[in-house]
């Protein structure tokens, strides 16, 4: 059988480490980009001991000369885009920064895989934020954006990027419109795992109080290793659909404090504390996504709710020490 390449822009987050674990898992020759190569860590995949099984680049997603180069030299079989700046939060103190790497690093790749002339599939991660507060009625792929947010203005103009680039150039190119997913690769700056960190240092005697935000906004909260799954599914179709990737289930934010310190067997009430300045200029207050067509077409199905994936994190902090 001959071995797939795939190229993961991003490898170094949380989805490009599971990504680039369930492709080597399957057989393909794996590489990665970073801005810099040479001095970036990899720390979660040496975390999983796969770090030595992957091929580094630096790549600058917005310099097209960077990203045709490493193009040319990979020649992968399937490009992942999991890379640009990825905090919804910090896209409105860095509005520019966000448009730039998410929006000119997508048109990039599209270009230079419409120059290479090679059957190349491209998998963009796109954004739930996108959608806007969607209420009761869950989103699904037919569902019009409404961005409230730089991140997901970026993510809206790197998905019509792709289904231009689809129609008029005939390219591969897909995106998964992914929910929230979460894992214990996540960074503090993500609430979810600010508030798994806060609990366990409270639980094991720290006086300090938990500051959040709006704790009454609503998300779908799935598990990061299960998406990606979903990612490598969408390159294996046919023909290139976008896709909605979510459990299906929504809870607050106070649902999501609560079941963390229950599972630590404490009053969530008694150690949180609201902060305005956490407040963002404009919020998605409910966020709901309807994954029938993954289902349908990928035969892809969250199976980690909310309280799995809190159960999960915690598991995995304590096994930390």
């Amino acid at each position: 059988m001959v071995t797939k390449t795939a190229l993961i822009c991003g490898v170094s987050g949380q989805d490009g480490a599971y990504l680039a674990r369930l492709l080597l898992a399957k057989g393909y020759a794996v590489h990665g980009t970073a801005r810099d190569a040479q001095m970036a860590s990899f720390g979660h995949l040496e975390r999983f001991g796969i770090k030595c099984q992957i091929n580094y680049h630096s790549m600058a997603l917005n310099d097209f000369r960077s990203v045709l180069q490493v193009l040319s030299k990979v020649r992968p079989d399937e490009i992942y885009n999991l890379a640009g700046q990825s905090s919804v939060g910090l896209s409105f103190d860095q509005p520019v920064e966000t448009l730039e790497s998410i929006s000119v690093g997508t048109l990039n790749l599209l270009e230079a895989i419409r120059f290479t002339s090679r059957p190349i599939k491209l998998y963009s991660a796109g954004s739930s934020e996108c959608f806007g507060n969607t209420s009761d009625i869950p989103a699904d792929e037919d569902t019009p954006f409404r961005p409230r947010s730089p991140y997901a203005v970026a993510k809206a103009t790197a998905f019509w990027e792709v289904a231009n680039y689809r129609d008029a150039y005939d390219i591969f190119a897909c995106t998964g419109i992914l929910f929230n997913h979460e894992s214990p690769l996540r960074p503090e700056r993500f609430v979810t795992k600010k508030i798994v960190n806060s609990a366990l240092r409270i639980a094991t005697g720290s006086t300090e109080k938990l500051k959040l935000g709006n704790i009454e906004i609503a998300r779908d909260w799935g598990n990061a290793e299960e998406y990606v799954d979903a990612m490598w599914r969408m390159l294996q179709q046919p023909n290139p659909v976008d896709f909605v990737i979510a459990t299906g289930q929504t809870n607050t934010l106070q649902d999501f404090v609560s079941a963390v310190f229950d599972a630590l067997h404490l009053d969530w009430r008694d150690h949180v504390v609201s902060d305005a300045s956490l407040l963002r200029p404009s919020e998605i207050m409910v966020s709901r996504g309807n994954p029938i067509r993954a289902k349908q077409q990928l035969g892809w199905q969250a199976t980690m709710k909310m309280r799995d994936v809190v159960a999960w994190i915690i598991d995995e902090e304590k096994s930390k020490g």
